[in-house]
């Protein structure tokens, strides 16, 4: 009868053979990593210093801050997104030169959405706000 030691040995050996080795993140993929990272960090940043200044109320309301809360929510699916975008067009043997178009493409969208949305929001709200 194999003792408790034995038995983990052979879980492992039985465990190394079921998981298959992690590709290591290419240099596409990191870059585009980094590039979303700071983006949605200036997402945040201008969503807090803009757009918070532009909807703030008269009275203590809470509202406007759960708001931002579900407007910074909503964009981190959509940057993970771009993220697995990535990692299944590196891993379907793309050539060097679509990689290099698709992540200029990619690059400009990510940043013109981080810098663009919270304005266009506060552009937005600010024309409700004349019209009611």
């Amino acid at each position: 009868m194999p003792n408790a030691l034995e038995k983990r040995f052979e879980t492992a050996r039985y465990n190394a053979n079921i998981v298959k080795p992690v590709a290591a993140e290419s240099l596409w993929e990191k870059r585009i990593s980094n590039h979303v990272a700071y983006a949605l960090l200036m997402y945040t940043g201008l969503q807090i210093f803009v757009v918070m200044q532009a909807i703030r109320g008269e009275g203590a309301s809470i509202l406007p801050y759960m708001g931002l809360v579900a407007l910074v929510g909503i964009v981190i699916p959509l940057c993970r997104r771009v993220e697995k975008r990535w990692q299944r067009l590196v891993r379907s043997g793309t050539s060097e030169a679509e990689l290099g178009r698709a992540y200029r493409g990619d690059r400009l969208g990510i940043w013109l959405f981080a810098i663009g949305f919270p304005f266009g929001f506060v552009a937005l709200f600010k024309g409700l706000q004349t019209l009611i």
